[in-house]
């Protein structure tokens, strides 16, 4: 699955969807794709969050994005599911990471 990942898409469509997609999709999809750059992310966990991301990507998907309010809880429920498999991986650098994205675009959370 991580040859059908593609790392610029993935950052061409989040920075793009960012605003629409919410910040806890946005958050999810960093976990994840920072927790599979750890070298210590086993291969399976790293199947699991590409295939995860890589639909994230894909412009074509159960929910098309477009629709309002509907069109990314597909993928969040996707990147959820994932998570709740390889969340062992997320730890505390992870969600730095993470933290530090989502800051540089949405601002400080509450």
């Amino acid at each position: 699955m991580e040859q059908t990942f593609n790392e610029r898409s993935f950052w061409q469509k989040l920075t793009r969807f960012a605003g629409r997609a919410g910040r806890e999709l946005v958050e999810k999809a960093l976990w994840l794709f920072y927790a599979a750059q750890r070298p210590d992310t086993p291969r399976w966990a790293k199947t699991v969050i590409y295939g995860a991301l890589a639909y994230f990507i894909l412009p074509f998907d159960a929910i098309p994005d477009f629709i309002p309010a509907a069109g990314f809880s597909d993928d969040l429920t996707s990147l959820a599911a994932a998570l709740g498999l390889v969340a062992i991986y997320v730890n505390d650098d992870v969600k730095a990471q993470a933290a530090s994205k989502l800051e540089s675009w949405f601002g400080r959370s509450h």
